[in-house]
């Protein structure tokens, strides 16, 4: 997808995005809107293939699947979803992604070009945004002349097969430890469907949340435990006890944010654990990288309880 290595760099809270736009009818006109989708997420980008139509499918949306390498992939027309009516195009693309350990195509007017830039760049949109956009979009990137609206990607699959509940695996034993320590954690993540949901699975537990919307936000929040912490002549740890973090997240990504607790002094003894739907093996090495205690892929959001469990064993914090 892209000729540089931004894919092989750990910490430099940058991204790629591979810039799409969806032309729209409107009575008398058209309009193109720009969106934007993070490279890690992008398999390849085809012309439109043949399609066998799938039966009983869960929604109007889903136009098909189709045959690449022997593997099966439904095509989602992405305006359709967004609950516009797309223009025919001559040459519409297929940009075809993995998350969550999913195959999935989405069907685009057209794809424009891939921009590096840094998370900073990203605006989280404000509150009434989301709103006005049934929490769809998870970040907002302002060029001169146009505005690409980053989506919420794991919001359309999880719609779209909303029987894909996560079971967590816990035992009594686990159970009874968490009700009675009760430790607190602090949870990052830009989509407001996967905090609800991994909050809830958290709480369900025993764990004490805390959430933030994105990186940035959890450091101050990580900032402002540890200075109390240091006027009281308290350990951090009278406070927060662990950090589950999404990666991509506005302002200030989850590679960021573990790269700066292990850098920092006082911090540096909270396991972190990156919760994300780009963990892949190609992509693991990144959060070695910059320190991360354990990594789990929201595929596998079963195993976040325990695993989170085991790194708050005696003897595992500073």
């Amino acid at each position: 997808m892209s000729d540089t290595n931004i894919l092989l760099e750990s910490g430099t809270n940058e991204l790629e995005i591979v810039e799409f736009f969806l032309d729209d009818k409107r009575p008398n006109s058209k309009y193109r809107g720009y969106y934007g989708i993070n490279v890690a997420k992008v398999l390849e980008i085809l012309q439109m293939p043949e399609l066998t139509e799938m039966p009983d499918v869960t929604h109007e949306a889903v136009l098909g699947a189709f045959n690449l390498r022997n593997e099966i992939i439904p095509l989602i027309d992405l305006a359709h979803w967004l609950g516009k009516d797309r223009l025919p195009s001559e040459a519409p693309k297929v940009i075809v992604t993995e998350f969550n350990r999913t195959k999935s195509a989405f069907l685009v007017s057209g794809v424009t070009r891939i921009h590096r830039i840094n998370w900073q760049e990203v605006e989280a949109p404000t509150k009434y945004v989301s709103s006005l956009t049934a929490n769809s979009i998870t970040g907002v990137v302002k060029f001169t002349n146009r505005i690409i609206f980053i989506l919420d990607m794991e919001k359309i699959c999880m719609e779209l097969n909303p029987d894909t509940v996560p079971v967590t695996d816990v035992t009594d034993t686990v159970k009874q430890q968490l009700a009675q320590k009760k430790p607190r954690l602090l949870l990052a993540d830009d989509s407001n469907m996967a905090r609800k949901m991994i909050a809830k699975i958290l709480s369900e537990s025993g764990f004490r949340v805390h959430t933030e919307e994105n990186g940035e936000q959890a450091w101050q929040y990580l900032q402002t435990i540890k200075a109390k912490a240091e006027k009281d002549r308290q350990p951090v740890t009278n406070s927060i006890n662990a950090i589950v973090s999404d990666i991509e997240m506005p302002a200030m990504d989850g590679h960021s944010l573990t790269k700066a607790i292990k850098e920092d002094p006082v911090l540096k003894g909270l396991p972190v654990i990156l919760c994300s739907s780009i963990i892949t093996e190609t992509l693991h090495h990144k959060g070695i990288a910059v320190g991360a205690d354990d990594q789990v892929s929201k595929a596998e959001l079963g195993e976040l309880v325990p695993r989170v469990y085991k790194l708050l064993e005696p003897g595992r914090q500073a």
